[in-house]
């Protein structure tokens, strides 16, 4: 391979427009200089140079890919020169031009400021301060010109990202002059765009985390728009209302106008109920109730403009029910009512799904509350169920058409693991939520369903087989944890009479939608099925892999990989060792006898339309290929027909999912097959090598991280000395320009270390060392601007789905990042996302997750950076922080405290490979094709003495600062007898600090530690750093003793302390020294915490004046240490 062949287009833009799906036949004559002509001279101000513009953005739309390349090349260099945005708005807003390619321009200018606005985005060139002044000047009425509404979305997306970086502070007119234009339109289609506008500003705060910096935002924006846009609503509302009245043509502006309205009511009040919005409560209120009850004309009814604002509302009700509903409550029947008239009105709009499921959700959330006996009554939960859940878990003729003519989409929406709301499923969300609290009601109802369904099924399958779709679906949709209602129905009985009898059907064609429903209950309840019943049904499955139907053969695929990823729970054996395991429940011995079947049917479904590129299939290879044993001639079938799809695929790329579970397939292969094989080595390398070199040759950009992994693990299983390809590979690796590109770099990486491991040599021989040393210099020395993406994106996931998963695997790679680069560039790092919002990240996501984190590793790296974090962060040793370092400090116990039993071995498990959004430059790693994962913090021995001794140096630094956060978060020491450093003052060095001396919280919860024995979680090797001091012990002892929950549980309901608890407790505790010292101070903290009261019934029978001297001197010495 020539490097020349390689990099002959490597210019080529990393931001891909969205446009690409449009196809425009445009023959590519000559490439180069048509593209030039039109890019190559900077200033496009002149109609001639706009028009060459013009060409160049009609060329990246074209179906050619070396005319589309080098139109985007073009346009990427164009980039960096002034003036070029302005000119892409001009190009974007002049009605002379095609709107494709307006368009095209629009989402190029909208990509480029994502891009180049702010620092913390990309390492590109920054956009220079004028000409974003020059832009923020003329994006705004841009949008309220525009008249194709495609391109004006695209400048209110623009809008809303140069917002989300410099409004209000940098750009303090954009509200002014929103409100200004606003109060001078008299047209709605004027004011509908004015209102898009300030929707795309407010939406950050719907997105962005609470901080006092985004209150400070949020309180501007209130001042200056909140009475405007009551005013315009309330404008509204008399215009549609005196026209229903007088009978006169109704326009659907005018709804939209409010449901735009309504969505900026969302926006503004996401993060609390303003003090505005509080006041003025019963005019919003009344208005929504208005809209909800009325039958307004068919013109607005059937386009979806009611409906659309109907939905618009519903959502607002449901904010408000999650975050206001005290305030709400008065209007709460009112609008359950009015929601559940609703649901029950038949209708056809549009946009009545979207009304339906947001409506549903409203219920479903009142049903949670403190007020669902508002459906108590065994009518109200009939009707409900019978009016509207039952009717929308029927299929429907939509849902029929969807399956056959939009087989993606439909799989989108039901398939296990979607995010989705569909009416289907957000009504079973309703069920679910009305067996909260009247569960029996709920399943007779159900099971009566059910049963009434499979019997009218049994009188006439042909014509009520979707009684018996919407039967198994009600089983599926209601169970939770992992298939575990066994409440409602009998799983294994019911596996067996209604769903094995469609899985055993001879026509894999026949009834395809009740094979699909069949497909997916049986992938629901794999882990409650047993490994005798399902492997009975496997060859079953393996058919419908043949089917015809693109959902059916879907479902089967993920039916088969969710199976080999079932796990049984291995009890732990009698010699003691108490650590869960888990193992995979399907091995190579119950996947083999299948396999070539198996694999023949999985490649034939890649063949029917629409399947070519079906991401289940191939995700169903990977994993079986990962399983079973593939070696011999089975191996080269897979690789050969692998690389054939591999090949096709990089004729036109369309699925990035399919894509990455493709190249996991062949990293799979390589990592099991060859080295069980080596004879089969020149097969992979015969089959992969040209595809390989066509994706670097044809400049497939999006290919090149995933040819250069699979590279590197050739390079890796191959035997030295390497062959005349490999030596030209390397020649590409060590050019520059491959390093040019970010996404390539860990890849790059990877295949450098494979490269310097297999042939140390001849890194000697023609010049190759210097450039090797060329490269690593260029690495240390280069900035690390990434970082700020990868925030983006995952806190972006975190504020739009937050699973327990996800969060803990959040903590996990902020902890890493930690441990690798120090507390200071994570807290900067992430707090240039947004500002302060890295402390909105430790209270709401870090501190009570911490202590859900499972794996020893996992728990090791966790601990260690939290401890890290209290004991070197600025932030957190801040006084102002001191609330929030406690809470990570009890937390951080808490977690080390957890028996072993939870550090669960998942090393064995399959992993869940993460599904990429779309296609990208960025590097995705390939799971098969990667190295074993190693222990980052080999040096730490022991987290818990970490834990201890970071405490103790932190304590010499800063002594008795941290005294008064220990007795307040002293909840998670009060299970176990744990060693801490003692923040205080001795009377032989005068600061405790200096002696590190570690004391034992005597703080048990129901713990029988008679006999002196030693309970503490710590190692026994940290007693080497204890100090004794004996009057500190004393006094710190009375501290845990007041805190300790025994002391809690012992409180009357009138926060008394009943006579004779002190001396019970503190003999249990083996503390009769202290106890006048614990009364005291407890006297003391029921004192300032108005509890007069308790104050002096605690202070009852202790001598004051004995004790008062002693404390004085204490509590002055502290003080003077801390000033």
């Amino acid at each position: 391979m020539g490097r020349s062949e390689a990099f002959h287009l490597m210019g080529v833009c990393d931001v891909r427009l969205q446009m690409r799906q449009i196809h425009i036949s445009v023959k590519p004559n000559n490439p180069a200089s048509s593209v030039k002509s039109g890019v190559q001279n900077v200033g496009f101000s002149n109609p001639a140079a706009l028009e060459g513009l013009s060409q160049c953005f009609l060329q990246s739309l074209s179906l050619y890919p070396e005319l589309r390349r080098a139109a985007e090349s073009s346009l990427a260099a164009a980039a960096d020169h002034p003036g070029f945005h302005v000119d892409l708005l001009r190009l974007a807003s002049a009605p002379s031009y095609d709107e494709q390619i307006r368009l095209a321009a629009a989402v190029h200018f909208k990509n480029l400021v994502r891009s180049r606005w702010s620092s913390s985005l990309s390492d590109h060139p920054l956009i220079s301060p004028p000409e974003k002044d020059q832009i923020k000047s003329a994006l705004l009425p841009l949008i309220l010109s525009s008249p194709a509404p495609r391109v004006g979305s695209q400048f209110s997306e623009s809008l809303s990202l140069i917002a989300s970086h410099d409004f209000p502070h940098s750009w303090p007119s954009l509200l002014r002059d929103i409100v200004s234009s606003l109060g001078s339109s008299a047209y709605y289609s004027a004011i509908n765009g004015i209102l898009s506008a300030a929707n795309s500003v407010f939406l950050k705060f719907r997105h962005s985390f609470d901080t006092p910096a985004l209150r400070g935002d949020l309180k501007y924006c209130l001042d200056l728009f909140a009475a405007p846009l009551l005013e315009i609503f309330l404008k509204t509302s008399s215009l549609i209302s005196n026209t229903l009245s007088s009978n006169g043509p109704m326009e659907s502006l005018l709804f939209e106008s409010q449901r735009i309205c309504c969505e900026i009511f969302h926006s503004l009040n996401a993060i609390e109920l303003p003090e505005f919005f509080e006041d003025h409560m019963c005019e919003w209120m009344t208005e929504f109730r208005v809209y909800l009850i009325t039958t307004y004309p068919a013109a607005v009814e059937t386009d979806g403009s009611a409906d659309a604002l109907r939905a618009a509302i519903c959502e607002n009700l449901q904010l408000y029910m999650e975050k206001n509903e005290e305030e709400f409550k008065g209007y709460l029947t009112d609008f359950a009512s009015a929601v559940w008239n609703l649901l029950i009105t038949p209708a056809t709009s549009p946009f009545r799904d979207q009304l339906t499921i947001t409506a549903i959700r409203f219920l479903t959330t009142v049903t949670t509350s403190v007020h669902h006996s508002l459906f108590s009554s065994s009518q109200a939960l009939q009707e409900i169920c019978l009016g509207i859940v039952f009717p929308n878990v029927r299929l429907r003729d939509e849902d029929e058409e969807l399956f056959e003519m939009n087989c993606v989409e439909y799989i989108r929406r039901d398939i296990e693991g979607s995010d989705i709301d569909t009416r289907r499923r957000i009504a079973c969300e309703l069920l679910k939520g009305l067996a909260l609290n009247y569960k029996e009601q709920v399943t007779a109802l159900v099971s009566m369903k059910i049963q009434n369904m499979l019997a009218l099924y049994s009188v006439n399958p042909g014509e009520n087989w979707k009684e018996k779709d919407s039967a198994i679906y009600l089983v599926v949709s209601l169970a939770t944890n992992k298939g575990s209602m066994s409440h409602l129905v009998d799983v294994d009985s019911f596996f067996a009479t209604v769903v094995v009898p469609e899985l055993q059907g001879r026509d894999v064609n026949a009834s395809p939608m009740l094979t699909a429903g069949a497909l997916k209950f049986f992938t629901t309840f794999r882990e409650q099925i047993p490994k005798q019943a399902a492997m009975a049904l496997l060859p079953d499955v393996i058919r419908f892999l043949a089917a015809e139907s693109n959902v059916v053969h879907s479902y089967a695929a993920n039916c088969i990989e969710k199976l080999l990823l079932a796990n049984d729970k291995v009890p732990a054996p009698p010699s003691g060792l108490t650590v869960a395991h888990s193992q995979v429940r399907y091995g190579p011995s119950d996947i083999d006898p299948f396999l070539p079947t198996l694999v023949t049917n999985l490649f034939n479904a890649l063949q029917f339309p629409e399947s070519q590129e079906n991401q289940y299939v191939m995700k169903c290879i990977m994993r079986v290929v990962g399983v079973a044993t593939v070696v011999g001639e089975a191996a080269a079938v897979c690789i050969a027909r692998l690389a054939f799809v591999l090949g096709e695929v990089c004729k036109n790329l369309k699925n990035p999912v399919f894509n990455h579970y493709l190249f996991e397939s062949i990293a799979a292969l390589i990592s099991r097959s060859c080295e069980k094989d080596q004879s089969l080595f020149s097969v992979f390398e015969a089959n992969l090598f040209p595809v390989l070199h066509n994706i670097l040759v044809n400049d497939i950009a999006e290919f090149w991280p995933y040819a250069f992994q699979i590279f590197a693990q050739l390079v890796e299983t191959s035997k030295p000395p390497l062959t005349e390809n490999y030596m030209q590979l390397f020649q590409v690796l060590l050019s520059p320009e491959s390093w040019k590109r970010s996404a390539n770099v860990p890849a790059l990486v990877r295949l450098l270390q494979a490269y310097l491991q297999k042939m140390p040599t001849e890194l000697n021989c023609e010049g190759r060392l210097s450039q090797v040393l060329g490269i690593f210099n260029k690495l240390v020395a280069s900035p690390t601007p990434y970082i700020g993406h990868i925030w983006n994106v995952l806190f972006t996931r975190l504020q739009n789905r937050q699973t327990v998963k996800f969060v803990n695997s959040l903590i996990i790679f902020m902890s890493l990042v930690l441990v690798k680069h120090g507390p200071g560039v994570l807290v900067d790092s992430v707090n240039a996302v947004q500002p302060n919002i890295f402390g909105a990240i430790l209270q709401q996501f870090w501190v009570p997750n911490l202590k859900l984190i499972s794996g020893f590793i996992e728990i090791k790296l966790a601990s260690v950076a939290s401890t890290r974090l209290i004991c070197e962060s600025p932030a957190l040793l801040d006084a102002s922080a001191a609330e929030l370092w406690g809470k990570m400090l009890n937390t951080i116990i808490t977690l080390l405290a957890q028996p072993e039993e939870f550090l669960e071995n998942v090393e064995n498990e399959a992993p869940e490979v993460q599904e990429t959004g779309g296609y990208s430059a960025a590097f995705v790693r390939l799971h098969n094709a990667g190295k074993k994962e190693e222990d980052p913090l080999k040096e730490i021995r022991d987290s818990k003495e970490f834990f201890v001794s970071s405490l103790a140096r932190l304590s010499s630094l800063y002594p008795g600062s941290k005294s008064c956060i220990f007795v307040i978060h002293l909840e998670s020491m009060a299970c176990h007898r744990i060693e801490m450093p003692f923040w205080g003052e001795s009377k032989k060095d005068g600061v405790l600090g200096k002696s590190c001396g570690s004391l034992h919280y005597a703080v048990f919860q129901g713990i029988d530690h008679s006999g002196g024995q030693e309970l503490g979680f710590l190692s026994p090797s940290l007693k080497e750093i204890q100090r004794p001091v004996v009057e500190e012990l004393e006094e710190f002892n009375a501290l845990a003793l007041v805190s300790s929950s025994s002391w809690k549980r012992r409180r009357s309901r009138r926060n008394l302390w009943p006579l004779g608890t002190f001396q019970s407790v503190a003999s249990q505790r083996g503390l009769e020294g202290t106890e006048s010292r614990a009364r005291a101070l407890l006297g003391r903290l029921e004192y300032q915490r108005g509890n007069f009261d308790a104050g002096l019934q605690v202070f009852q029978g202790i001598d004051i004046r004995g004790l008062r001297t002693r404390m004085s001197k204490a509590i002055a010495k502290r003080t003077l240490v801390q000033r």
